[in-house]
């Protein structure tokens, strides 16, 4: 498989997951099953943008293992324009999902709406433009 079919195979699924998350965004109110299914879906998303990334760059000729130096490359290639907001998303996502009472709850979805969401939604525009070149 060349790199190129690999990183728009990835985009595809990266699609398919932050679609389902900006419905979830797009709630006005959220029980605790849904506050905990709107962690999740960005957790998985999140996890998508960063390999997406990894195999964008991959097929750019910069072969990058770790999460931390893929989101430190693709902010210095300018496909993320807050890459401490990234770094933050990087080491909070697995805090996210031990959100075990209601303020926590609270406060995990307001995150991730007023400020991871929007982060993740430029890179998909991004690299939507990119995958269609």
């Amino acid at each position: 498989m060349t790199k190129d079919v690999r990183w728009k195979q990835r985009f595809q699924n990266f699609e398919r997951a932050f679609l389902f998350l900006k419905e979830a965004v797009e709630q006005e109110k959220y029980d605790k099953l849904q506050a905990a299914g709107l962690v999740q879906s960005f957790e998985f998303t999140f996890e998508l943008a960063w390999k997406t990334l990894k195999d964008y760059l991959a097929m750019q000729g910069e072969i990058i293992p770790f999460p931390r130096e893929v989101l430190k490359k693709a902010f210095s290639a300018q496909l993320i324009q807050n890459g401490h907001v990234w770094i933050e998303m990087l080491d909070k996502r697995n805090q996210l999902s031990h959100t075990y009472n209601d303020a926590q709850a609270t406060k995990a979805v307001d995150l991730i709406r007023k400020t991871y969401f929007p982060e993740i939604e430029q890179v998909y525009e991004t690299l939507k433009d990119l995958c269609s070149d």
